[in-house]
């Protein structure tokens, strides 16, 4: 049985979550949006006069936001499993903190490496590899785990992976455009969508809880 994904239905899905919890992902962006960015602007700011503090508060903010950033994939993952995501969930993977700064590290660098190998190699790699934060976060996975469990479940999709992420940037770049104010809600979509297709190409997933590998995915909730 091959995987597939429908890429419509993926995007479907991540509108139907932020239309119902519109609200929530608004103030989830915002709250987002303060913590990683005003510690930076602080820095900056006293980076003249106080440069070993303003390095320690960028430190912490890298670290505060690698931590949010896992919190997101998080909730992206319970509202596709049909349950609520939380506030307190952005902060809830702190202890996956060095499996996820290993991974994007051994991420970051075979992307690299495909670019320079004739970019072509580190699309591929870069599509490949792509959930391996997913699977930390879902699963708990060391690093070279989470990168082999991408490596499996991207097998045969990665052409399809490709155009959703085009369809993705768009989606973005169409939001930005309407004042900025669109990114609100194409960001949810994208982010919801994303962990769609994850969810859709585990093979657990695939074959077992969701039976018929054409079957939907729960009814979004809301919160």
């Amino acid at each position: 049985m091959s995987k597939k994904f429908v890429i419509s239905y993926a995007v479907q899905f991540g509108w139907d979550i932020t239309k119902s919890n519109i609200g929530f992902f608004i103030g989830l962006l915002i709250v987002v949006g303060l913590i990683q960015y005003v510690p930076d602007t602080v820095a900056a700011i006293i980076e003249a006069d106080a440069p070993a503090l303003s390095l320690i508060i960028r430190i912490a903010s890298y670290v505060l936001s690698t931590i949010i950033g896992m919190g997101i994939i998080k909730i992206c993952l319970k509202f596709c499993d049909g349950e609520k995501g939380e506030f307190s969930d952005l902060f809830s993977c702190y202890p996956l903190f060095f499996k996820y700064l290993v991974g994007s590290i051994l991420y970051g660098s075979i992307v690299v490496v495909g670019l320079i190998l004739l970019i072509i190699p580190g699309i591929i790699w870069a599509i490949k590899f792509q959930f391996f934060d997913y699977s930390i976060v879902d699963e708990g996975l060391g690093p070279i785990d989470a990168l082999e469990k991408s490596s499996e479940i991207t097998r045969g999709v990665k052409w399809d992976l490709f155009i959703f992420a085009i369809l993705l940037v768009i989606i973005d770049i169409l939001g930005f455009l309407c004042l900025l104010v669109g990114l609100f809600v194409t960001i949810p979509v994208t982010m919801v969508a994303t962990a769609f297709v994850y969810r859709k190409l585990l093979p657990e997933t695939y074959q077992g809880y969701y039976g018929d590998p054409d079957q939907q995915l729960p009814d979004p909730v809301s919160v």
